[in-house]
C-alpha cells in the first residue's frame, strides 16, 4: 500500500515556485486637478446649478478647495473638454450644461489610456456616433422642432467659438453629444460621452496641463469646423442616415490625425500619469 505524502509534501505538489512579478511598476497618483474637477462637476449636480450660471473665480475656488490657482485652472479646462463648462477669457466659467450623472463612473475609469487602448477607444466612439446619428436621423417619431433647434444652436455655438479654444473645446463636445443624445438612447449617449472624453482627456493632455494650444486649433477658421460639422448636422435633420454616417467617419479621419498629432507631444514630454 502506499504512503501517503507528508502534508508538507502535498503543499509543494499544489504550490509552484514563487512569481517575481517583474512587470510591476510605480502606482500611477491622479491629478489634483481630476479631483477637483469631480468635485466641481458633483456639486454642479447635488446644488442644481442652472446653465448658463457663473462659476465662482479661480481665486475664489483655489481658496476653497486649498489648492492652487494653476490646479483649478487645470480643472476647469478638463470640464470643458467634457462640455460641462465653458470659460470666457476676462470673464470667468459658466455652466455650459450640466452633468449626466450615469456618465461619471465610466468615465473615471477610462481617464488613464496608453496607446493600444486609445486606437480601441477610436474605434469605439466611430461606432457609437455612427449608430447615434443613423438612429437619429431614422427616428420615429422624427426629432421634434425643439430637437432640430438644439442641434441647430449647438453648431452655431460651434461656428461663434473659432479662435478662442477653450469655448471650442467645450462646444464641440456639447455638439456631437446633443447628436447622439438626438438618437432618442440615454444609455447610448452616455456611453458615448464616457469614451469620448476619454480620448479627449489625451487628445488635449498638454492643454489641461499647461494652457498650450494644439497646433492644430490655432490654425483652424470657422469655415473648417463647419465644412467638418455641418454635413453631420445636415444629415441627421434632412433624415439621411447614410449621408450621416459618411460625415461621421470624414470627423473621425480628421480626429485621428490630431491624436497622432497628440502623441508625439506625449513622447516629447517627461512621461506623464498615463505611462
Amino acid at each position: 500500500m502506499p504512503v501517503p505524502p507528508r502534508s508538507s509534501d502535498r503543499s509543494n505538489q499544489l504550490r509552484p515556485g514563487s512569481a517575481d512579478l517583474r512587470g510591476i511598476t510605480p502606482l500611477s497618483v491622479s491629478r489634483l486637478s481630476d479631483e477637483v474637477a469631480d468635485q466641481i462637476r458633483r456639486l454642479i449636480i447635488s446644488e442644481g446649478v442652472a446653465e448658463g450660471a457663473r462659476l465662482p473665480s479661480e481665486r475664489d475656488l483655489a481658496e476653497r478647495f486649498g489648492a492652487s490657482r494653476p490646479t483649478v485652472s487645470q480643472a476647469l479646462r478638463t470640464l470643458a473638454l467634457m462640455g460641462l463648462v465653458e470659460t470666457r477669457r476676462g470673464s470667468g466659467a459658466y455652466v455650459l450644461r450640466r452633468p449626466e450623472t450615469m456618465v461619471t463612473a465610466s468615465v473615471n475609469l477610462m481617464l488613464d489610456l496608453d496607446e493600444e487602448s486609445l486606437g480601441h477607444l477610436m474605434q469605439l466612439r466611430l461606432w457609437l456616433e455612427t449608430l447615434g446619428v443613423k438612429e437619429a436621423a431614422l427616428r420615429e417619431p422624427e426629432l421634434s422642432p425643439q430637437e432640430q433647434t438644439d442641434i441647430a444652436t449647438a453648431l452655431d455655438r460651434l461656428g461663434a467659438s473659432a479662435g478662442r479654444p477653450s469655448e471650442w473645446i467645450a462646444a464641440d463636445t456639447v455638439f456631437h453629444a446633443t447628436l447622439v443624445r438626438s438618437s432618442g438612447n440615454p444609455y447610448v449617449a452616455a456611453v458615448y460621452e464616457s469614451v469620448h472624453t476619454a480620448i479627449l482627456s489625451f487628445e488635449f493632455d498638454n492643454w489641461i496641463e499647461s494652457e498650450s494650444v494644439p497646433a492644430w486649433l490655432r490654425k483652424s477658421q470657422a469655415k473648417d469646423h463647419m465644412a467638418l460639422h455641418q454635413p453631420i448636422a445636415d444629415a441627421v435633420v434632412s433624415r439621411d442616415p447614410e449621408a450621416a454616417a459618411e460625415a461621421v467617419l470624414r470627423h473621425h479621419e480628421v480626429m485621428l490625425d490630431h491624436l497622432e498629432a497628440a502623441r508625439r507631444t506625449a513622447r516629447r514630454r517627461r512621461p506623464s500619469r498615463r505611462r
